[in-house]
Order: structure tokens, then sequence, then C-alpha cells
């Protein structure tokens, strides 16, 4: 396991996320999105508005001015390792962009609405795990996530709703729309496909028999527990309340570990977006 954690912060593991998110994006933008003259948002969308507009240079050359000033803050509010890797992913997008040409046989606009919103997503998410990222709006929203806990997606989405104001002025209004809910599939899948590899279920259980599910708990689940001190409210005695957190494919098991001890246990079971910690996730340090 330490090998592999090793291994997942190595330079040639950050390197080939970028590279694989930058591809990705690439099939999904020059594919899909131009051919339907989409705005995908961000700063790949305002390159391609501007292309639109006047014609000139291309989509991969306009994404690479508009991020020499965005740089700037990613040196000032992030780290050098970030700057760098972020260097190296800002180039390879727009290589990608500009050497990947294909066009996807797409034809309905919501179907290509969902396929480059899969792709454009996933391409980004990928992009993201890595230690950099591909620059543009990626940089301003890690500073954000970071400092103020705003979520990417979300950062996405009001950004967009700015940049689709001016594109009423460019493009007509149904390719405006569409690009809307374009943007709203590249966020959903965005925001799906990082929390994916850290979403857990937050636990907590009520029982007169708190020890013996601990027991059970920590000695086939493996699963850590921590008692919270309760009091009944009808009853006015003291209660153990279980606080773990189990991976996914585990709650089946805890269920029948649970009730196999006291069928009239009561289980609250939650969704979380990110645990850090042993046996979980690492924290992410850019």
């Amino acid at each position: 396991m330490a090998v592999i954690r090793k291994y997942m912060s190595s330079v040639a593991w950050n390197l080939f996320l970028i590279t694989t998110g930058a591809v990705v994006f690439a099939i999904g933008l020059n594919g899909i999105a131009v051919p339907h003259k989409f705005i995908t948002g961000g700063t790949t969308g305002l390159s391609l508005l501007i292309y639109y507009y006047t014609g000139l240079l291309n989509p991969g050359i306009w994404y690479f001015l508009i991020n020499i000033p965005i740089f700037v803050v990613g040196w000032l509010f992030v780290s050098r390792r970030f700057f760098l890797y972020s260097i190296y992913g800002t180039v390879v997008f727009s290589a990608a962009i500009e050497r990947i040409s294909l066009q996807i046989p797409v034809h309905d606009p919501m179907l290509a609405v969902l396929a480059a919103g899969i792709l454009l997503g996933i391409g980004s998410g990928i992009t993201l795990h890595s230690l950099g990222s591909a620059g543009g709006n990626d940089i301003i929203a890690i500073i954000l996530h970071q400092k103020f806990n705003v979520r990417m997606g979300t950062f996405y989405i009001m950004f967009n709703l700015v940049l689709f104001g001016f594109s009423f002025s460019v493009l007509n209004t149904d390719l405006v729309l569409y690009s809307l809910a374009l943007s709203f599939v590249i966020s959903q899948v965005l925001d799906y496909v990082l929390t994916i590899s850290n979403q857990r279920k937050l636990v907590l259980v009520i029982s007169d028999k708190a020890d013996e599910i601990m027991q059970v708990i920590t000695g086939k689940l493996h699963r850590g527990v921590t008692f919270l001190n309760g009091t009944g409210a009808y009853t006015g005695r003291p209660k153990k309340v279980i606080l773990t957190v189990v991976h996914n494919y585990q709650i089946k098991r805890l269920e029948d570990a649970v009730f196999s001890c006291d069928e009239n246990a009561f289980v609250i079971m939650g969704n979380t977006f990110n645990v850090l910690g042993r046996g979980f996730s690492r924290r992410k340090v850019y």
C-alpha cells in the first residue's frame, strides 16, 4: 500500500493523469463540442467564444494566451510544484486541442450535449486528480476550494452563467441554451469523478449492545469505531452511540453485523464526499 501511494504521488503518475485528461478532453471538445459550435464554459469556452467571434488563430492558441495572467495567480497563491505541473498541463491541453482532429458522428444536439459533457467532465476530473491542473479556471477553482471550500463544479457553473450571458451576442439562443446544458453536465460529471474514490458511508448506531457491536465492527470489518455519549430523551438513560465510517461495499456486512447483535438497533447511514485519514484518502497538498 505504501508503495502504491508513493507511486501515485510521483512525477510520472501526475504527468500521466494530466496527459490522459488532456487527450480525453480534446476528444470531447474537437469531436463533438466544436462541430456543434457549443461553448464549453470556463477558459476553454472563453477561447472558443473568441475564436467563433474573430475567426483568428485557433482555440488552443487562445487558451494558451488567456492562461498567462492566470498563472501569475497560481504562482502566488498555490505552490511552485502546482505551478510547474499546471504549465505542463496547459501546454499539453493546448497541443491536444490543436492536434487531435476528429468528428464523432453524434447528430442530435441533446445527445451531443450528453456525450460531450461526459467526455469533458471525465477529462477535467482525471487532470484534477493530479497535483496540477490544465490551467485556466482550474487554477482559480482550486484556490477557491482550498481557501473557502467552494466546490469546483459550483464555481464553474457560476463563471459560466456570466460567460453565457455574453454568448447571446455572438451565438444564437438555441446554441447558448445547449451550451448551458453542456456546462451543467460537465460540472456534475466533474464533481462525480473528483469524489468517486473518496465517497464513503458515515454510520451512527444506537443500541443497548454497543460494546458487542463494536467488537464485531473492529474484528470482522476492520474499521475503527468512536463512542459518542448520548442520552435517551424518553427514558433518560445514558447510551453509547457508535460512529464509524465504512467503504460502500461494506454496508451490507455492517448491517448484518449490527442486527445480528441487536435486532432492535437504530442505524443511520449518510453519504460523505471526502474522508481523510488512515485507511481512507490522504490529504491532497498541491
